[in-house]
């Protein structure tokens, strides 16, 4: 959807355009548009029909420069695309809930610092988008809308930081997070004996 509406925005439109602006709206950290695959997605889409080649032009040694526009067809995928984003909702799948649902497998002292951490870069990357939002953005004239999508991020952001803090507090604390029954146990290992059926030789 992204390729398809800055093609649908800026065309007639050279890959390499499309590329740039992508990059200046920093849509490879939010938007999983990776710089590698822009022009493979140009040509990917050209074929499905979605957009056409209207010119390749070439400068001196430059390499071949392709101009691209929507079809008919892209135009009607851009808009079902752009609707059922709008009012959809989609929940991103982050690695870190798979990884915090082994908590008893980490040292208390570990996932405590683990936790602070997290925080830590969360707010380090929070804290250079805004100093690009105060500079570069605003020098550059960038879509004021694209900004605002950086304030949700910030928010997200914060509501995770403080989520991380406490539950390293909690962690330090000694709160047990091991079902009740399992509460006098430490850590993964004693939860793992606990769950593991018992074996013929137990029984004897």
């Amino acid at each position: 959807m992204m390729i398809l509406g800055l093609v649908r925005w800026m065309q007639p439109v050279h890959g390499y355009d499309v590329r740039r602006e992508l990059l200046s709206w920093s849509a490879d950290k939010w938007a999983n548009v990776q710089p590698g695959s822009i022009y493979h997605a140009l040509r990917k889409l050209t074929e499905e029909g979605l957009l056409r080649a209207v010119a390749t032009e070439q400068v001196g040694a430059r390499p071949a420069r392709t101009t691209y526009e929507v079809t008919t067809k892209g135009e009607d995928e851009f808009e079902t695309l752009l609707r059922s984003l709008w009012w959809g909702l989609t929940e991103p799948t982050d690695p870190f809930a798979a990884a915090f649902s082994f908590l008893p497998a980490m040292p208390r002292a570990e996932a405590a610092a683990a936790l602070r951490n997290r925080a830590n870069l969360l707010r380090a990357g929070v804290e250079s988008m805004r100093a690009s939002l105060e500079s570069d953005w605003v020098r550059n004239r960038k879509p004021v809308h694209v900004g605002w999508m950086f304030e949700l991020w910030a928010v997200r952001a914060e509501a995770e930081m403080g989520w991380c803090e406490r539950i390293a507090e909690r962690i330090d604390s000694g709160v047990s997070y091991l079902p009740a029954e399992l509460e006098s146990e430490e850590g993964w290992s004693g939860w793992r004996e606990r769950r593991e059926p018992p074996t013929a030789a137990d029984a004897e």
